[in-house]
């Protein structure tokens, strides 16, 4: 369990900047139990995109810690994948929670999120609940 990597949604790092009290936070309780985790370079850009330049030096030392899983060919089908199974259900989702979520498959990651009626839509996704 220690050794695995935990795959960070984009909603559980706003989440952890955003409380005062970080121990309160999703992040701040995986890390009682894990200590490898991940993004998809999606959330980095969502971040950055949303940041301005005082949390910019937050973020950098954050992403600088943790490992950032580029958007790759592969994980590109397995997102067409996940688009024609939810838009045969009509069920889709944003286009980067899509993105985000075939990038934790094609890893074969557990996901952290607080977002999870998003995620869920996506068959064989592990989401990790908060305790």
């Amino acid at each position: 369990m220690e050794n695995e990597i935990i795959y960070l949604d984009t909603s559980v790092l706003i989440d952890y900047y955003r409380k005062k009290v970080k121990a309160k936070s999703f992040f701040y309780e995986l890390t009682e139990s894990y200590k490898l985790f991940a993004v998809s370079a999606i959330t980095e850009y969502e971040i950055l995109m949303g940041s301005n330049e005082a949390e910019d030096s937050f973020w950098t030392a954050f992403f600088d810690k943790i490992i950032v899983l580029p958007y790759t060919r592969e994980v590109n089908l397995v997102a067409i994948n996940i688009y024609r199974n939810l838009k045969a259900k009509n069920k889709l989702i944003d286009i980067p929670d899509l993105l985000i979520g075939a990038t934790a498959l094609k890893n074969s990651l557990r996901m952290a999120t607080l977002n999870r009626k998003h995620f869920e839509r996506i068959d064989g996704l592990t989401i990790i609940d908060r305790k």
